[in-house]
């Protein structure tokens, strides 16, 4: 009696969020997250139809970006933990989540975060001990996590420095 189609029915597959850094046209440099559904690639998303992507970058909000002012897409490989802790095991890399520090934290604050965590995973501290495999495993990808985690959040904060040490500085003094 009724005919249902797709409008109708919400789709049951969760976006997923995909790490990457973007170069665009006019030079600057983005680092956030590509959200898909779950059964598409980055590959399939860049090319396929629609002239927007879903992109919601570390430091702002979500926002469509289209697809003409893009002159690179580098998916970021950041390691999945392996399940040891129920914390991590979501597949989602979120920087402030790894570095367990609220969105909008000053630099300084994360920071501190990274230097902690970054003491607490070094595989070095663990060396000599004789560990299982997996233990290994999962403190190596929590270090490399940590340490991609803090270069993304860092970055935007010293471009930020930048810009105001330029600002700071006069162009031209007279002698």
């Amino acid at each position: 009696m009724f005919e249902r189609n797709r409008v109708d029915t919400p789709s049951t597959k969760r976006d997923k969020a995909v790490p990457v850094e973007l170069a665009l046209d006019d030079g600057r440099v983005l680092k956030g997250k590509f959200f898909l559904t779950a059964t598409r690639h980055v590959y399939e998303e860049l090319n396929g139809g629609g002239s927007f992507l879903d992109f919601e970058p570390y430091e702002g909000p979500r926002e469509l970006i289209s697809k003409t002012c893009l002159r690179s897409v580098r998916v970021a490989e950041v390691p999945r933990p392996t399940s040891l802790s129920a914390r991590t095991a979501n597949d989602d890399f979120d920087p402030y989540a790894v570095l367990s520090v609220h969105r909008g934290a000053s630099l300084e604050v994360i920071r501190e975060a990274y230097h902690r965590l970054s003491k607490l995973y070094h595989p070095d501290r663990y060396a000599t001990t004789d560990l299982p495999e997996e233990v290994a495993g999962y403190i190596d990808a929590m270090s490399r996590r940590i340490n991609a985690a803090f270069a993304a959040l860092e970055e935007p904060a010293q471009k930020a420095r930048e810009m105001n040490r330029a600002r700071i500085e006069p162009i031209y003094q007279r002698s």
